[in-house]
């Protein structure tokens, strides 16, 4: 009897418990929002400027779901502000749609335009007011409107419109195409409808197109942090370009200052005296008077220089070529370019240099290495030059 009352007992709790629990209602709350977080040192503008632009007509006071559209829109753009980073955009929010009574105030601007930052552009959207009023002529008010507050910007300008789209002629449409003329290239219109209403989908989509560069989404699509993130991205961020890599600088193989680019004459021992060719080379300048091939002694410590390259390099073997102008007929100057060149292996031989490292060749007027139209050029085409083989 005892148990059997027990379990009577036991089963009336366990009823009581469970009609207590369905009496009560199972409230579920949203999450709240998580902004991505960018790092702003990896980005830079894509714009210089930007406009919000609210609708708070009578409409936006309609539920969608279970929630006034006014505040869907004023969630979304708080989302926005915590996802954007503060990099320095002029930044302006104006609104549209008030009383009726009140057409000079269809209307209003309620931040900016500034420098953009979080708790100034948050605080302003937290000032707006409830809805009302009409909004066909009050968003053509608005987008004139935000064409005179960026009249004296710089660079590019993104203008972004919240509205249902509700309500509307081609007035607002008039008003993009006006905006569009005023900036060109440099601005671009945005829409993010709230709720579904087809019509309004339309006319939001339409002022996109009298932008021409600019998307048409609505407020469910951009749900979630990581969608809000690619909206704002896609709007108002850029990598930035690239850093130039540095250019390789030109190999000298050889070391005689002048690189592979430009050096007609690889393989130079390191300590010749080369010219801008990078050849090894003494010049008649130095070397010889015109129509000689005796050696001036002037000439004798660039050739000193050439006798202690040789000594050095021991291996080495050297081509003496010798060259002259264009004055004269080409057979003299052959046999004289010949003469410069045996007069410089003399020399290299009477100082030690073993003759059978070295060879001559006339070269005659055959390679000048400067124009014979001048003295100066005449000059530098008389001249010997080394050309080490193997």
């Amino acid at each position: 009897m005892a148990k059997r009352y027990l379990k009577v007992l036991f089963i009336l709790m366990i009823s009581t418990l469970l009609i207590s629990c369905g009496g009560k209602k199972v409230v579920k709350t949203a999450p709240s929002f998580e902004p991505y977080k960018f790092n702003a040192n990896q980005y830079v503008p894509k714009v210089d400027n930007f406009v919000v632009i609210l609708d708070t007509s009578s409409s936006m006071a309609e539920k969608y779901g279970k929630q006034a559209k006014a505040k869907i829109a004023k969630d979304f753009l708080s989302a926005m502000n915590q996802t954007l980073p503060e990099l320095k955009y002029n930044a302006a929010l104006r609104t549209f749609g008030h009383s009726a009574s009140l057409p000079d105030k269809s209307t209003l601007l309620v931040y900016g335009p500034t420098q953009y930052s979080t708790s100034g552009f948050g605080g302003a959207l937290n000032s707006v007011k409830g809805p009302s009023g009409d909004s066909s002529l009050a968003l053509a008010k608005a987008i004139n409107a935000a064409g005179a507050d960026m009249k004296s910007s710089q660079g590019p300008i993104a203008v972004i419109i919240v509205s249902d789209g509700k309500q509307m002629d081609q007035k607002p449409l008039k008003a993009a195409e006006a905006m569009k003329s005023q900036f060109g290239d440099r601005v671009c219109i945005d829409t993010v409808q709230v709720g579904d209403n087809p019509a309004g989908k339309m006319t939001l989509e339409q002022i996109v197109n009298a932008g021409g560069c600019g998307i048409s989404t609505t407020v469910d699509r951009l749900a979630g942090s990581a969608n809000m993130a690619g909206f704002v991205e896609g709007i108002f961020l850029a990598k930035p370009a690239p850093k130039p890599m540095p250019m390789a600088k030109p190999m000298d193989s050889d070391g005689d200052g002048v690189t592979d680019d430009k050096d007609q004459c690889p393989n130079t021992p390191k300590g010749a005296t080369v010219d801008a060719r990078g050849c090894w080379t003494y010049a008649a300048v130095v070397l010889y008077d015109f129509d000689s091939a005796e050696i001036k002694s002037e000439a004798h410590p660039m050739l000193d220089e050439a006798v202690g390259i040789l000594k050095k390099n021991p291996a080495i073997k050297v081509e003496i070529d010798g060259h002259t102008d264009n004055v004269g007929p080409a057979a003299y100057n052959m046999e004289l370019s010949e003469r410069r060149a045996n007069s410089i292996m003399k020399y290299f031989v009477d100082h030690g240099v073993n003759a059978e490292r070295l060879t001559i060749k006339g070269f005659g007027l055959t390679k000048p290495a400067a124009s014979n139209d001048t003295k100066e050029g005449r000059a530098k085409n008389r001249r010997v030059e080394l050309t080490p083989v193997k």
